[in-house]
């Protein structure tokens, strides 16, 4: 049952949502009425009230004083806002004492219900988180009353080797705890939630020490039930389990069995993403920080594979440097050929390729700016607004490396370089065409030049070769070469057709040096000599 309390200084407000509500049918109960703000300050001193409907103004104490009271004092209920057209906007800027609703008159029936339906659901919610912060509140209390924090300060001390450890082991001793012969590892537990790998306020720090009390129980329990070693707190929110021989050949898989039990029953009960670094096997006490210290690098990996990890150093292999040139390429020649598929193919592929193998972060960011320099090398072959372009690539880089995992630095590069495939589409449609055609123009006043090269109309155009043969084979249907070809031919048959001239000068007019390569081009492209041509063609 869900308690409401409403306030309105109208007598004839209040009589139409008492008696227009269906009230039991919504599963609720009109448990107040008020005629203004210090009516129902009083009333829920003394009564339990879960969701308050009230108007905005009124005398003594309007709506917004009263919402600054509930906020202040009984934080829990929810308040709904009455207001007339001219208060609405002020009525808004109650958002700062958490008004869940703003509802403008005159309210029908209809809408007060659809509204007190949605009221009760942020009570269920409410009542939920309270009830869940009391348990841990509980536990937590409970827990620092008891002896497990010296417990689990005094194995850290001996796992990260801030003791002598013959001190240390004798303390264990002394409290109950012994530690086999034999080979041992340290695991550590993160909760990702938590980790620097999200933003991190202060209700979820203290949130954080509550839940990392939990996560201890449930690896204790599951570790005592195999008896595979101790479990224990380090710091406020890591919780390490120091693993102990006893299972032979099946040790790694046995050990990350147990971890994924606890991954799987702290997503079950809290419904909380855990992450697992497992260390690797060492044979003395005096050994174990370097356990705890390879543990501590798995967990950064994180960064790279993403949450819930589960990574046993054990199983490791070394960094691997790689080689981006041919998805760099790939990538490079999807953009210039406009296919947006295989440009998004190549980024997958860039983003798996350095997954695999297995690098920090440094260099993860590292292969991502190779990357961005790919695309900016594009844009410069293309005369792109450089300037433009890098005026913002500081900002790029640092978004990039700011980033708490790879894969949103990969969003954010994926962002920046289908941002710049739809510039340069736009560019190739709109001045492909004009610089095909500037091509060509050029080429029929130059024609006659025996040296006209494609470097010659790419430095006039000022744009790469590459990216010019792509262009003008798209735009033409031709090469330059061919293009070239065709128009010293077609002058030529305008010359053989109307002048009386040889020949070899001829070849020279149309810019041919060689006159026998002339006559061999001439017959290839039309079938017959020039002399045929000029004896058919004058008769």
């Amino acid at each position: 049952m869900y308690r409401i309390l409403l306030v309105d200084d109208e007598i004839l407000v209040r009589d139409a949502i008492k008696e227009n509500i269906d009230w039991e049918g919504l599963g609720c109960e009109l448990a107040g009425i008020c005629e203004n703000g210090q009516q129902a300050a009083e009333f829920v001193k003394q009564h339990p009230v879960d969701i308050v409907l009230t108007d905005i103004l009124m005398p003594y104490m309007d709506g917004m004083e009263l919402s600054h009271f509930l906020h202040d004092n009984y934080p829990d209920i929810v308040i709904v806002i009455f207001s007339g057209f001219g208060e609405f906007e002020y009525a808004k800027k109650a958002i700062q004492y958490n008004v869940s609703e703003y509802l403008l008159k005159p309210v029908t029936a209809m809408e007060l219900t659809e509204v007190i339906n949605k009221m009760k659901d942020k009570v269920d919610q409410r009542r939920k988180e309270k009830a869940k912060m009391e348990r841990l509140t509980r536990a937590s209390e409970n827990y620092r009353k008891n002896a497990q924090i010296i417990r689990s300060k005094a194995i850290e001390a001996v796992v990260n080797c801030t003791v002598d450890v013959k001190t240390g082991m004798e303390q264990l001793d002394a409290m109950g705890i012994e530690l086999t012969e034999g080979s041992c590892r340290v695991a550590i537990f993160d909760i990702d939630i938590y980790s620097d790998i999200y933003q991190v306020d202060t209700v979820k720090r203290q949130e954080s020490a509550l839940m990392a009390f939990v996560l201890y129980n449930i690896s204790d329990e599951i570790v005592k039930r195999e008896q595979a070693g101790i479990a224990y707190q380090e710091g406020g929110n890591h919780v390490c389990i120091l693993f102990q021989e006893k299972w032979g050949r099946d040790r790694n898989e046995k050990t990350k069995e147990i971890c994924r039990e606890i991954q799987q029953k702290m997503q079950e009960v809290m419904g909380i993403s855990v992450s697992v670094g497992i260390g690797k096997w060492v044979r003395r006490p005096e050994q174990l920080l370097i356990s705890h210290d390879t543990a501590e690098k798995a967990i950064q990996y994180r960064y790279l594979l993403g949450e819930s990890l589960l990574l046993d150093m054990e199983e490791m292999k070394p960094e691997q440097n790689i080689s981006l040139e041919k998805y760099l390429n790939d990538l490079s020649e999807a953009i210039k050929a406009g296919s947006q598929e295989n440009a998004e193919k190549a980024m997958r592929d860039i983003e798996e390729a350095v997954k695999g193998a297995m690098v920090e972060k440094s260099r993860a960011c590292m292969y991502l700016q190779q990357v961005i320099r790919t695309i900016d090398r594009i844009c410069e072959d293309v005369s792109a607004d450089m300037e433009k372009i890098l005026k913002g690539r500081d900002m790029l880089l640092q978004q990039v490396t700011e980033q708490k995992s790879f894969g949103r630095a990969c969003d954010v590069v994926r962002e920046y370089v289908m941002k710049m495939f739809k510039m340069l589409t736009d560019m190739n449609s709109s001045s492909g065409q004009r610089q095909a055609r500037m091509a060509v123009e050029y080429i029929q006043k130059n024609y006659m030049n025996p040296n006209l090269s494609l470097n010659d109309i790419c430095s006039y155009l000022n744009i790469s070769t590459s990216y010019f043969s792509t262009i003008f084979k798209e735009m033409t249907g031709e090469t330059f070469t061919e293009v070239l070809i065709r128009t010293r031919m077609e002058k030529a048959k305008e010359l053989l057709e109307n002048t009386t001239m040889k020949n070899y000068e001829i070849a020279e007019k149309v810019g041919f040096s060689d006159p026998h390569y002339f006559g061999i081009s001439f017959k290839k492209m039309t079938g017959i000599t020039p002399t045929e041509y000029a004896r058919e063609k004058r008769k």
